[in-house]
């Protein structure tokens, strides 16, 4: 194992502490911190920066660290600690844009769909809002609708992997042909291959709705901000160039 450098320790240790503070604290860190949607009362300023040091259990934390040392220290190595972290969290925050613009439409698909039925904007926004519906009648199409619509609205977005897939795509565009592996498929694979592969899948889950409490679109976000500013800077030359 490699030396870890300062700056990957730093984050590492930073969302140890939020961890370890929300267990302590009893999940009140975890509604100030994690990012809920705009328009949700819980909803802060600062939450698009704090959520990406919230994590929903042990694995979750565990692995985020794990692909923040293994592929972001190389990538600190290269580039400096500031540039390291411009990058870093520029890709949480494309991660947050992104989950936020996909929630967006699916609560506005959601009120448009009751307001169709002769509801107003307030009462349908109402109705996401405490789950409890008093307007005309509704089938199927449309209570699923609200379904996906009550979840977008309510259900906060927490941890570093936005952040961390840029970090998976920089890591791919700059070493594509270093052998990676999953413990259940102990075959290397090219990061060239691994990566985009990793990518599709989050894209399949998000477009079918198969979450399984994960936000792959923040996923999604994260790899193509990582992947436009990776692109950008290997266009521009400015590999060869650090942010001490």
């Amino acid at each position: 194992m490699g030396r870890m450098p300062e700056t990957i320790k730093f984050l590492i240790i930073v969302n140890i502490l939020f961890f370890l503070g929300t267990l302590f604290l009893q999940g009140f860190p975890f509604q100030l911190f994690s990012l809920f949607y705009f328009e949700n009362p819980n909803f802060k300023i600062w939450q698009p920066i704090t959520h990406m040091f919230m994590h929903g259990g042990m694995f979750h934390i565990l692995f985020n660290m794990y692909a923040l040392w293994a592929f972001g220290s190389p990538l600190e190595m290269q580039w400096g600690r500031n540039r390291f972290l411009f990058f870093y969290f520029s890709a949480g925050l494309g991660a947050a844009l992104v989950h936020t613009g996909v929630n967006y439409y699916q609560v506005h698909v959601a009120v448009d769909a009751m307001m169709a039925l002769g509801n107003s904007y307030e009462a349908s926004i109402q109705a996401l809002t405490t789950n409890v519906y008093q307007g005309p009648p509704v089938d199927e199409a449309t209570k699923a609708l609200m379904a996906s619509g009550y979840a977008a609205f309510n259900t906060p977005a927490v941890g570093a992997s936005g952040a961390v897939y840029g970090i998976l795509v920089a890591f791919g565009m700059m070493y594509p042909n270093v052998g990676l592996m999953l413990i259940f498929f102990p075959v290397p694979i090219k990061a060239k291959y691994f990566i985009p592969g990793l990518i599709l899948l989050d894209l399949f889950a998000g477009i079918t709705g198969t979450s399984f409490g994960i936000a792959h679109w923040a996923h999604i976000g994260g790899a193509l901000f990582g992947f436009i500013m990776a692109y950008y800077w290997k266009k521009n030359s400015f590999d060869s160039h650090r942010w001490n």
